[in-house]
C-alpha cells in the first residue's frame, strides 16, 4: 500500500462508499461536513465530486463497505447537519430575544 507524505497509508475505498459520500454532497450536505463525518480529507471529497460529474469514478475492492456502515455514515452526516441547524437557530433566537429588549 503507498504512503502519504506524513507517512500514513492511502485509505482504499469501495465505488459504494464514494457514490454514497457523493450523494450526501449533491444531496445538499456540505462537503466539509461530509468529509469530516465520513472521516476522510475534504480534497479527496471534492475530488470524487469532480470525478464523478465526469463519469470517471472508480473505487478499490480492498476496503469493503458493508450497508450498515453506509447507513451509519449517512446518519452521522445528518446528525452533524441538523446539529449545525439547531446552532443556528439557538444563535438566532438569542439576538432576537436581546434585540426586543
Amino acid at each position: 500500500m503507498s504512503k502519504r507524505k506524513d507517512g500514513q497509508p492511502r485509505g482504499k475505498y469501495t465505488l459504494e462508499f464514494k457514490l454514497e459520500a457523493v450523494r450526501l454532497v449533491k444531496g445538499g450536505q456540505a462537503a466539509a461536513v461530509t468529509a469530516k463525518v465520513l472521516g476522510i480529507p475534504k480534497q479527496t471529497l471534492d475530488n470524487w465530486v469532480r470525478l464523478n460529474e465526469k463519469g470517471q469514478l472508480q473505487g478499490a475492492g480492498d476496503k469493503p463497505v458493508s450497508a450498515e456502515q453506509m447507513e451509519l455514515a449517512r446518519l452521522r452526516a445528518e446528525n452533524a447537519r441538523l446539529k449545525m441547524e439547531r446552532d443556528i437557530l439557538k444563535k438566532a433566537t438569542a439576538y432576537f430575544a436581546r434585540e426586543a429588549l
